[in-house]
């Protein structure tokens, strides 16, 4: 029998996929749907405001693109500024700017952990974090369940049992987490945290990476992150904040201390071999950043939270619906609320997206392999923009979906 052609195997693969739902396929919103999707939490896309601060870099000659990668000609003196203004308002030693989210963190991941030393991971940690570990040098890694600081300190104490050179104080520990996961919207428990690290390892030989991507803009003194929110700044080996998020722009900045920026450049290799970004990119992101650190975005954010608060409350009051296996229609988290990220588990994710997508509001099912299966969910965004108005009316077509799905369980039940 003929081996099948690369096409017929991509094809096959798809349709697995597409059989078992989890197809992905590339969409474009509406353009009068209501957003809560996006991650756009201040609203700044749309910002009159931003788009005159931008404009006003867009004056005079320059160039438009970026000549290169920042180690041949695509480094400048507005590059550099930028990292060490946006080091400043982050409070950090150092910064380096990386294209991406997923390229700073693969790039870090995958680069400063050294030959023995050991990468210990929350279990909900991003894709790219994964990346970079996948291509790192160090001796083996493990994760902890979500959020939990009695799991971190069961998984350091078994990995110090089995690897003296960890108590010895001559291997290093790299632990890594999210501010803010992307799909709960939970909130890591970033300062008990760091005193496990501090009782465990006392050698000083444990290193806290924290991804700020969906704190920027939200949490800490004007914006600046749950870090600085907490006053950690000196506990913390590195943090990740990215631009695609609250700031409306595209990039990523790490932010360390001087040699391990000069460690990067040297090592991180995907800031070594990509183009850099152009100056347009730049002055987006420093327009954005401006907004945060003359106070020009604090409206958005105290409005922004106000929301937040109104959905919870919101949601607490809703009238949950029971299949009739006994599962309920719509389970929202004891987590929620402390973040503008809201998840809605439910069996019928693309369902209830459906559904609300038709009444005009822009959600999205989440489902494997994003998310574990049997934690499937509808994600909601809130942002500064949306009114308490539009959440009135998302609540109650969810509402709607819950009684329209039983009314039609019941019928099915009784042409049984």
């Amino acid at each position: 029998m003929p081996k099948e052609t690369l096409a017929e195997t991509m094809r096959n693969t798809l349709e697995f996929r597409r059989q078992r739902s989890g197809l992905r396929t590339l969409t474009i919103a509406g353009e009068s749907s209501v957003d809560f999707s996006s991650n756009d939490f201040l609203s700044l896309r749309s910002s009159s405001l931003l788009r005159a601060a931008y404009m006003d870099y867009l004056q005079g000659d320059f160039d438009l693109g970026s000549g290169g990668s920042r180690l041949l000609d695509g480094n400048s003196k507005f590059a550099e500024q930028l990292e060490t203004d946006i080091a400043k308002f982050h409070r950090a030693p150092a910064g380096l700017l990386f294209n991406s989210g997923f390229d700073a963190n693969s790039g870090l991941y995958a680069s400063v952990p050294q030959p023995g030393d050991f990468v210990i991971y929350d279990e909900y940690i991003h894709a790219s974090v994964h990346e970079g570990m996948r291509l790192s040098r160090a001796g083996a890694r493990a994760s902890f369940s979500h959020n939990s600081v009695a799991s971190l300190r069961a998984t350091l104490d078994e990995l110090k049992r089995i690897k003296p050179s960890i108590a010895a104080g001559k291997a290093n520990v790299f632990i890594g987490l999210e501010s803010v996961y992307s799909m709960d919207g939970d909130v890591a428990p970033l300062a008990d945290i760091v005193r496990c690290v501090d009782e465990l390892l006392p050698m000083n030989n444990g290193y806290v990476i924290v991804d700020e991507a969906h704190s920027t803009g939200v949490m800490g003194p004007r914006g600046a992150g749950l870090v600085c929110d907490l006053g950690l700044e000196n506990r913390v080996f590195a943090r990740v904040h990215t631009f695609g998020k609250s700031l409306s722009c595209n990039g990523a900045i790490v932010l360390c201390s001087d040699i391990t920026k000069q460690y990067l450049v040297n090592y991180a290799r995907p800031l070594i071999y990509s183009t850099f970004m152009s100056y347009p990119a730049l002055a987006a992101v420093r327009s954005s950043y401006e907004l945060l650190w003359t106070g020009q975005a604090e409206n958005r954010r105290r409005e922004l939270w106000k929301l937040v608060q109104y959905l919870d409350s919101r949601l607490e009051r809703l009238d949950i619906q029971i299949d009739k296996h006994g599962a309920a229609l719509v389970h929202v988290p004891e987590t929620h609320g402390k973040s503008p990220i809201f998840s809605l588990l439910t069996p019928y994710p693309r369902e209830l997206a459906r559904y609300c997508q038709a009444a005009g509001f822009v959600v999205r099912p989440i489902v494997p392999p994003t998310v574990p299966k049997g934690a499937e969910r509808v994600r909601v965004c809130l942002h500064a923009g949306n009114s308490a108005a539009e959440i009135d009316s998302l609540v109650e077509c969810i509402s709607h979906w819950m009684a329209d799905t039983i009314a039609g369980l019941g019928r099915a039940r009784s042409r049984l």
